[in-house]
């Protein structure tokens, strides 16, 4: 086994989430590929003292409830893993890239369903537990990421294995700052969106919820989203891909909502519930090791040079009061074209932070 696993393993388990004597860990590893980390966190954990159970979870086994199950089946909150989440004082979630194309005859209606269970449980998870969410590299992720699997187990390894109190002091230096802005209006590539942050503040995220991890995020006043962003890149999932995403807003209300593939998807998306249709979060990637657009969100909104919006659920811990069983982050790359304001001044421009 590649001795780069353990040494991820002892870092999730001892940095990422301070796993203390005693205390319960659920890891669930999802698709076979993610057992070596899977192995490694558990071994962490036993040094570390405490109490690691394991859960398997599958894609495929997804699509069966979905092929095969009634309406009541494919939108039932699975009992126990809800229940770990209340039993569980820490979360590891373990996700293994897998075929894009595995739900492609799957009606969208039944697969908004199944989301918005798993977003109950995914709910929990932030209101019940520390938890980190890591996806594993494989063969599917390399060539979803268009390159060979030894690039991107490399790249993954580089972009976690940081010095990440170290790297993250600038990203605070950052963030101090722009706690200190109100008025945000974003510019690029068919894009023109501006809200408000009074009231809310930025967080950085160094490596205790997400592996890789690189980014900082903040959450807009709801009512005051105004204006359009468009994403070059696709936005991800349940499986599907969903190309130039352009979204709309006027006075707080989602007014557009376009695409160019999957559109009937998008929009089933942003009527999950009345919170589907609004921002939760506003973040800035800043990952320097990222360096492939992957198709895979937990690594792609690292990427530095890269904005990412997630409609839905909003993290309280940075103000956000928006309540959604959906928490969908889409990526825009403004390297080549793309600035941000705070208050009528430029403070990000094709890709690169200016404070």
């Amino acid at each position: 086994m590649d001795k780069r696993w353990e040494q991820l393993g002892d870092l999730l388990v001892n940095y990422s989430l301070a796993v203390k004597p005693g205390e319960k860990v659920m890891i669930a590893f999802v698709e076979l590929e993610t057992y070596p980390l899977m192995h490694a966190i558990y071994k962490a954990c036993l040094k570390a003292g405490a109490y690691p159970q394991v859960q398997f979870l599958s894609e495929e086994l997804n699509r069966l409830t979905l092929k095969f199950g009634g309406d009541e089946q494919i939108g039932w909150v699975p009992e126990i893993e809800a229940y770990g989440m209340e039993w569980a004082d820490v979360y590891f979630g373990l996700r293994g890239a897998h075929n894009l194309d595995v739900f492609w005859d799957v009606p969208s209606e039944k697969l908004s369903l199944l989301r918005r269970a798993m977003g109950k449980v995914s709910t929990l998870r932030w209101q019940k537990t520390r938890w980190c969410l890591l996806r594993v590299p494989n063969a599917a992720l390399a060539a979803q990421a268009g390159v060979d699997e030894e690039t991107i187990t490399d790249m993954y390894f580089n972009a976690c294995l940081l010095d990440w109190p170290a790297v993250s002091q600038e990203w605070r230096r950052w963030a101090a700052i722009l706690d200190q802005g109100e008025q945000v209006r974003v510019l690029g590539k068919e894009t023109d969106l501006s809200f408000s942050l009074a009231g809310r503040t930025w967080e950085v995220a160094d490596g205790h919820i997400n592996m890789p991890d690189g980014e900082i995020a903040t959450s807009p006043v709801e009512s005051t989203l105004d204006g359009t962003i468009y994403f070059d890149f696709p936005g991800v999932l349940g499986g599907r891909l969903v190309h130039d995403i352009r979204l709309t807003w006027e006075k707080g209300k989602l007014v557009e909502a376009t695409s160019s593939t999957n559109q009937d998807f998008l929009r089933s998306v942003v009527n999950t519930d009345p919170g589907a249709s609004l921002i939760g979060e506003f973040a800035i990637g800043t990952n320097p090791e990222i360096k492939h657009f992957c198709k895979d969100i937990l690594i792609d909104e690292k990427i530095d040079g890269t904005i990412h919006t997630a409609l839905g659920r909003a993290y309280p811990q940075v103000g956000g009061t928006n309540q959604s069983a959906i928490h969908w982050d889409i990526v825009k790359d403004m390297r080549q074209e793309g600035e941000i304001y705070m208050d009528g001044k430029l403070i990000y421009q094709k890709g690169k932070v200016l404070l």
